[in-house]
């Protein structure tokens, strides 16, 4: 769908201000006073922010009885479980609790619902059958805060109950024995945007320094908390969750613990993608290569395997598990491909993605673990909400959903709006899911869809590319790329900076790359200037794209190449423009019709 450009203004005074105070150079000012960083303490905590500045974890609503139940329970000998979620943020969560109970030499269980079979959450089956092996106090990760008749049997059962999550509740919370959440109503702690792993980290932290009776930790419990910094991280950016505050502080010191502290399992995971010889691992390396891998295991198995991978350390084994995630990855991307074609021949059939305000889409033949990936990528496509269903094969069962947004707009609060169409629903603003009965889709899909268009402003129905400032390619050095990395880890809420280039041509033809050619390959000249440019599943601008020598415009995101021990600045393009098109305006009708 076509695109707007939006040029962000600049106060050139508060950016010569910034670059006075700060010591900062002019693009990082710049870029710090597009973000609202403007503040000279601000500024040195975003840009040297250590774990220090992390919040103390008693401060988090439900830690400190939480930890103390927990420390009681390990020293009692008593049989603990964690109970964790499907995604990487709850295999990660998962571990981080797992490891800071094994370095008190107690032996936790782990349990995590299959996604196919069991669905998202606690579930009351699980519970019996956890206090049927002997388990007498369950600790959820990234799940339970809308739980609450599973809260009730798990009390009925004899059960000590201990829910943390990071999700939106409901009306009731579950009366659990403790509830630990960074948004707990009638609470305080400034900072609602942690993820699973991010609130079971801030937990084993507390834990630990009760165990060790101070802040300085035993080195079994310092090592293990080290490891979970890295997990948190992974977590945090897999869950895409903002990288402000506390987040960005767990982000940008744990990523290299991934690398140094994260065992064998994503030792062998890094090796794998090819980041091995990476000077240091990413944001973008989880979002993009580990955390879909990790993801695979709950997606198109059992989030067992991944929860192992995090915690084993025995090499051969971690690496066995390693492999088959990234076997499965493969699998999944296929699966991708073909349900991504079996979904835009339905929406292109049953929906006009240019005029309706939503799509709902249902088959039996899609795989549940898929839908979501697919959802968003229509989603991002069309610029419109997208739930994509598996029915049931068996047409006895209830149909599963998964939901995704577009930024600005509420997802979840349309979908509780269809209500009375639906088994239940949960999420986040930006991603949902739901379980509807099979003969209730259609009715759901016309609430839904009226819904969505009563409350989606046409301002959010086209997509924006905001854009940082406007470059040339002789500005696009190594140096100067460098200096826009100061401001790592980019992520949601910290977007890599997006630059623009006017009256760019190819130097040579545009080529095809990946193995289904998504992607394409670019050399792009602008006077002397010459620079390599990547674009991700672009695949269809190649009919359209000017022929070398021609001149156009584009957007792009400068990166730094690293091949084998060189590196150098290249560019992510994101959109072009023909010459002669005002870069404010619309795409011209090839882009509709690319689409």
């Amino acid at each position: 769908m076509p695109k707007r450009w939006h040029i962000r203004p600049h106060d050139h005074s508060a950016v010569a201000a910034l670059e006075r105070s700060s010591g900062v150079s002019s693009i990082v000012a710049g870029l710090l006073v597009a973000r609202g960083v403007t503040d000279p303490a601000a500024v040195k905590s975003f840009l040297d922010g250590t774990l220090a500045d992390l919040r103390d974890p008693e401060t988090l609503p439900g830690v400190p009885e939480a930890a103390e139940r927990i420390l009681a329970a390990a020293k009692a000998g008593r049989k603990i479980a964690i109970y964790g979620d499907y995604d990487a943020d709850g295999m990660c969560a998962t571990a981080i609790l797992v490891g800071c109970l094994e370095a008190l030499d107690a032996k936790p269980a782990w349990y995590v619902p299959s996604r196919q079979e069991e669905g998202y959450g606690l579930n009351a089956e699980a519970l019996s059958a956890l206090a049927a092996q002997g388990v007498s106090l369950v600790v959820t990760v990234d799940c339970g805060i809308t739980a609450v008749a599973e809260a009730k049997h798990a009390r009925d059962l004899g059960l000590e109950l201990i829910i943390t999550d990071h999700h939106n509740f409901a009306a009731t919370l579950p009366a659990a024995d403790v509830l630990v959440h960074p948004r707990l109503p009638n609470t305080a702690y400034p900072f609602g945007g942690l993820c699973g792993a991010g609130v079971a980290f801030k937990l084993a932290w507390a834990i630990a320094t009760r165990a060790s009776g101070s802040s300085r930790v035993t080195p079994r419990l310092r090592e293990a908390l080290l490891r979970a910094i890295g997990l948190a991280a992974f977590g945090t950016v897999t869950d895409v969750m903002p990288l402000v505050d506390e987040n960005r502080l767990l982000v940008k010191h744990g990523l290299e613990n991934l690398r140094t502290r994260g065992g064998p399992g994503l030792a062998r995971l890094i090796e794998l993608t090819g980041l091995a010889a990476a000077s240091r691992i990413e944001s973008e390396h989880i979002a993009f290569k580990l955390g879909p891998r990790l993801n695979a295991a709950g997606r198109m198995a059992t989030a067992a395997n991944g929860i192992e991978l995090l915690v084993t350390d025995d090499a051969a084994r971690g690496a066995s598990l390693a492999d088959y995630l990234h076997e499965l990855n493969t699998q999944r991307e296929s699966e991708e491909r073909s349900l991504q074609l079996a979904a835009a021949k339905q929406a292109k059939e049953q929906f006009d993605p240019e005029g309706d305000a939503a799509v709902v889409l249902a088959d039996r033949g899609w795989h549940k673990g898929v839908i979501g990936i697919v959802a968003g990528r229509l989603a991002e496509r069309w610029h419109r909400p997208v739930v994509m269903i598996a029915r049931d094969p068996l047409q006895g069962g209830p149909a599963v959903g998964s939901v995704r947004s577009v930024p600005g707009f509420d997802v979840l609060a349309a979908l509780k709006a269809c209500a009375d169409h639906l088994l239940g629903c949960g999420g986040h603003a930006a991603a949902a899911g739901l379980q509807v009965a099979d003969a209730k889709i259609d009715d759901f899909r016309r609430a839904f869809v009226a819904e969505v268009d009563a409350r989606l402003p046409q301002s959010l129905r086209r997509a924006q590319i905001t854009i940082d400032g406007e470059t040339s390619l002789t500005g696009l050095t190594l140096h100067s790329v460098e200096q826009l990395e100061k401001l790592a880890p980019f992520g949601e809420g910290n977007r890599r900076p997006v630059l623009c280039a006017s009256a760019v041509t190819l130097a040579e033809p545009a080529r095809t790359m990946g193995q289904s050619g998504r992607h394409l390959q670019l050399q792009f000249r602008q006077h002397a200037a010459r620079i390599r440019g990547v674009a991700f599943g672009a695949g269809e601008w190649l009919p359209h794209l000017p022929p070398p020598g021609q001149p156009f415009h584009i957007a792009f995101r400068p990166k730094i190449n690293e091949f084998r021990g060189r590196r150098t600045a290249e560019i992510e393009v994101i959109d072009w423009r023909p010459d002669g098109i005002d870069v404010a305006t619309d795409l011209p009708e090839f882009a509709a019709a690319a689409e």
